[in-house]
């Protein structure tokens, strides 16, 4: 790995790939076995900061707000506060872990070879994929949902089967994080550079002949200075694009190929009216319910999973991590719920008893941390979808996006049957040691709405009304996507449609997400 500013003014490869994430590492460490490839990635190394590594600093790395940050944040025209990665490696860098297969469904709709696919998996599996340790919290969550009717029970598996599973992650027996970045070690070192603060600012064109040629790459290093990469003469040689669902369609657009209109509107150069560019943006929404505990909970991240059969995905993180976080005040999210004893009772049930009894549980909580944890449910899909527009010029800046969460009803629908399998996992039988009898639903709804997790105007009925508290109390769990969708912008080869040497491969082509994989090779 080497700075970008020891990059030279002009250099030749047969590959150059744009992002050094989670679809960009393992296409690098594949393709420098037999040509040399130049992997460009805007951020810096994973290795050596406990934020990313460490399992117990889970969530600070997004706290972090700073320009050398290994997380950007940004907020959707929705008012959902997110996250996109800025470090080798990508969002496993940032994420909570998990790790699953993709259904065999999505596998077969997607045009793989399901042989290809399971050779990725398996080879991806050796260096980033274990089996976690289930504790209390975690146990107590896999008992209610089979109690909830969430069945069959599958074990440990990465496959992706309806029921209730442990699945894998990304976090060794020693709490250590592993990344797309650990995949590297399967490159020829004699065919791959890596350069870090490698920020693109635009990918160049031929435009003599039919079709507009991509030949090479601007890039600026750290300290703002350019550098152009260039494709070597080949047939086989290309620029694959792999900056995530943000950056891809926002780098497209910046070297022209895009909506002429938008284009025009920023005074880029237009060499390819393509309005598909930045459509068909999703996020999976994710509604979490915070379940205060009167016991001592473990750290944990997302480890069981409830897959039900209506396209809700029910999981769960305990522990202080994803409870607070004690240099950051005003964080939003599943992270930091103020447990206020007003915010614990609705208005309507604010009884000198009730509030007496509240205040007294809150009391009893340990200060150094706030027990209990998270049970939340994520959707398939989603069936909703919006748009990515360019703000400046500036590949550093963020691009407007709109996702447009919940505008189909049917992921309302979805969204709604998660909450009431949550509402039966606690009051199970299981999880009774975890909850206290008298926080009830409507209760525990409350403590959420009350929650800094979005810039979304809250509603009277939210503790009433399950559809509005979806809507409400929608956040993010980055698994966004889309921007430059297979059969739209690129072809089922992931060939960008209308222009030669140049490849689109990463989030950003899927059509929907399963919710669950971490991405193998495609």
């Amino acid at each position: 790995m080497h700075h970008a500013t020891t990059a030279p003014a002009i250099s030749y490869y047969d590959y150059i790939i744009v992002g050094g994430g989670t679809a960009g590492c393992p296409l690098a460490a594949t393709l420098s076995q037999t040509a040399s490839v130049l992997l460009l990635e805007r951020g810096g190394s994973p290795y050596g900061n406990p934020n990313i590594t460490d399992l117990a600093a889970f969530g600070k790395a997004l706290f972090d707000l700073s320009p050398s940050s290994p997380s950007q944040r940004f907020i959707s025209e929705d008012g959902v506060i997110n996250a996109r990665a800025r470090v080798l490696g990508g969002g496993s860098c940032l994420n909570a872990g998990f790790y699953s297969r993709a259904p065999s469904q999505y596998v077969h709709a997607a045009g793989w070879d399901g042989r290809l696919v399971n050779e990725s998996y398996r080879w991806v599996e050796k260096v980033v994929a274990f089996e976690p340790p289930m504790k209390q919290w975690q146990s107590a969550v896999k008992d209610g949902l089979l109690e909830a009717g969430v069945d069959p029970y599958n074990g440990f598996t990465y496959d992706h089967l309806p029921g209730t599973k442990l699945g894998g992650t990304i976090f060794d027996v020693d709490g250590l994080r592993h990344t797309a970045a650990d995949l590297l070690r399967f490159a020829n070192p004699k065919g791959l550079t890596v350069m870090l603060h490698a920020s693109v600012h635009k990918i160049l064109f031929k435009l003599k002949g039919r079709r507009p040629l991509a030949q090479g790459v601007v890039f600026r290093d750290a300290s703002g200075k350019k550098h152009r990469a260039y494709l070597k003469s080949g047939p086989k040689n290309e620029i694959i694009v792999s900056s995530g669902a943000l950056g891809s369609p926002q780098l497209l657009m910046l070297s022209g190929v895009g909506p002429s209109a938008h284009l025009k509107a920023h005074n880029i150069t237009v060499v390819l009216d393509q309005p598909w560019v930045g459509q068909g943006m999703s996020d999976n929404p994710m509604n979490a319910v915070f379940v205060p505990s009167p016991h001592t909970v473990e750290v944990s991240l997302i480890q069981v999973v409830g897959i039900t059969q209506f396209g809700s995905y029910i999981e769960a993180a305990s522990g202080e991590p994803f409870v607070s976080s004690p240099t950051q005040k005003d964080y939003f999210g599943m992270f930091s719920p103020k447990i206020g004893q007003l915010s614990t009772v609705p208005p309507k049930q604010r009884t000198p008893e009730a509030l007496e009894q509240a205040i007294k549980a809150m009391e009893a909580l340990d200060p150094a941390v706030i027990r209990g944890g998270f049970l939340l449910e994520k959707i398939y899909g989603p069936l909703s979808t919006g748009h990515l527009e360019l703000r400046t010029k500036n590949p550093n800046d963020n691009p407007s996006v709109t996702f447009n969460y919940f505008k189909d009803p049917r992921d309302v629908q979805r969204c709604v049957d998660g909450l009431k399998v949550i509402e039966t996992v606690v009051e199970s039988k299981a999880f009774s040691q975890f909850r206290y009898d008298y926080l009830q639903l409507p209760v525990l709804l409350n403590m959420t709405v009350n929650a800094p997790i979005n810039l979304l105007p809250k509603h009277a009925n939210d503790t009433t009304s399950l559809e509005q508290f979806c809507k409400d109390t929608v956040m993010t769990i980055w698994h966004y996507h889309g921007g430059c969708q297979v059969g739209k912008v690129v072809d089922s080869e992931y060939r960008v449609l209308g222009v030669d040497n140049l490849r689109v491969i990463d989030g950003s082509t899927f059509n929907y997400s399963p919710g669950l994989i971490l991405r193998p090779p495609l």
